[in-house]
């Protein structure tokens, strides 16, 4: 019996290294990325690694940021803009003020992506899941990005 996955947020970090050991163990995968550039690049990196990529298994790992970042005041810190969020979590708050800003925007983002994006994902993919045979499993992941008490002014460091 053939397995299938499809790995929301494919193209980069978490999701592309979950494709890599689903692909190696036989398994379809089904990657999607935010624009099809990166797609594209996730693909090309995977055929580097002798894995045909062409799904039983949905797995919702697309998240976006709610904050916006001055990537070159983190620099300054001598701060890797890729890393800081973990860096956030293990030391004064007080450290990012004026690095990170709350905006509408980016709130609005973050909700998009985070919830409905996951939820619009999930729904349109339930019926093909339904379909199997196969015992089906919806897979929620989550970085740092997705805990909100990292954002929350009012929480304890």
């Amino acid at each position: 019996m053939c397995r299938y996955a499809v790995v929301t947020g494919a193209d980069k970090g978490i999701g592309l290294e979950i494709v890599q050991p689903l692909a190696s163990l036989g398994i379809v995968v089904v990657l999607t990325a935010r624009n099809e550039t990166g797609g594209r690049d996730a693909i090309t990196k995977l055929h580097q690694l002798c894995l045909s990529i062409d799904t039983d298994i949905k797995i919702n790992n697309a998240g976006a940021s709610c904050v916006e970042v001055d990537e070159e005041s983190l620099q300054t810190m001598n701060v890797d803009p890729a890393t800081w969020m973990q860096l956030s979590c293990k030391v004064d708050k007080t450290l990012f003020q004026g690095v990170i800003t709350e905006t509408y925007m980016k709130a609005d983002e973050c909700l998009n992506t985070n919830y409905y994006g996951v939820k619009r994902v999930t729904m349109a993919l339930l019926p093909l899941l339904q379909l199997s045979s196969a015992k089906v499993r919806i897979v929620n992941l989550s970085s740092l990005r997705g805990e909100l008490k990292v954002y929350s002014r009012n929480s304890a460091a």
